[in-house]
């Protein structure tokens, strides 16, 4: 199955936009079109179990992404991923290094990780409320849990509109189509080449937090950003600054790989 997704942009380098998972492709609305402004061409999918892509056969969502990128021919790309989109985004370029270019990645959470008390109590209310089958609490639950002080009632109402969706469509699927995660180890983040930004919000919970911290020292080529503003999901929150902040990493990557400068060979 190909992943549900939009295209915008022509340039010579391909962006790819992986979502968080209380949402879905939507959520790069204000960032989509400012990447593909900026000389990108631009792509944004819904992983599978979550907007338009169903949950039909047993997966693995690295791999996924990977046949997404083979779809549109493109060899290599720069991979944008939020939260859970940035775990998919780092598996992606431990197991096939040759297709990131580079990583930008907000507040994400890594393969493998421990939940702290904070984030375990916040899992375990989770499931109580879905065992309740109150799912509307839920989603309330994850609404107030992740987004940030600054966030707009849109933006609010995207991530209920998402989380309800990925609900639905995750317990609808039977066991054997649930998501296979691929055996990524620290050693194997560690490496990882590509040039990354590692970005998280003073709002987020200690785990993200932590874990930015972490990969800012573990990945060889990464830089690490405090967004003060922010919570677990700035790319809702303050969609300009967010917008800012990957055109302006993407273009000081494009300076330091010529061939793709304006007017190179698209890739």
């Amino acid at each position: 199955m190909t992943l549900s997704h939009d295209l915008a942009g022509t340039g010579p380098s391909t962006v790819l936009l992986l979502h968080s998972g209380v949402c879905d492709r939507r959520m790069w609305d204000g960032q989509f079109h400012a990447l593909a402004g900026a000389g990108h061409r631009v792509v944004r999918c819904d992983l599978r179990g979550f907007g338009d892509s169903p949950i039909d056969a047993p997966h693995t969502h690295a791999e996924d992404v990977r046949e997404l990128l083979d779809h549109l021919g493109a060899e290599r790309a720069a991979v944008v991923g939020s939260s859970f989109g940035g775990q998919v985004a780092l598996e992606l370029a431990a197991l096939h290094p040759g297709r990131v270019r580079a990583l930008a990645l907000l507040a994400p959470a890594v393969p493998g990780m421990e939940p702290g008390d904070e984030l375990r109590a916040w899992g375990a209310r989770e499931d109580a409320l879905v065992e309740a089958g109150d799912l509307d609490a839920a989603v309330e639950l994850n609404v107030d849990t992740w987004l940030g002080p600054e966030a707009s009632e849109p933006a609010r109402a995207l991530v209920r509109e998402g989380q309800r969706r990925a609900f639905d469509l995750q317990l609808a699927a039977p066991e054997e189509h649930h998501p296979v995660t691929p055996e990524v180890t620290r050693d194997d983040l560690a490496r990882i080449q590509a040039p990354a930004l590692v970005a998280v919000g003073a709002h987020d919970l200690p785990d993200f937090r932590a874990i930015a911290d972490d990969l800012a020292r573990l990945l060889p080529a990464a830089r690490h950003v405090d967004l003060a503003w922010a919570g677990h999901l700035p790319a809702l929150e303050r969609p300009e600054e967010t917008a800012r902040l990957l055109v302006d990493f993407l273009a000081e990557e494009a300076l330091r790989m010529p061939g793709l400068s304006p007017g190179a060979p698209s890739r």
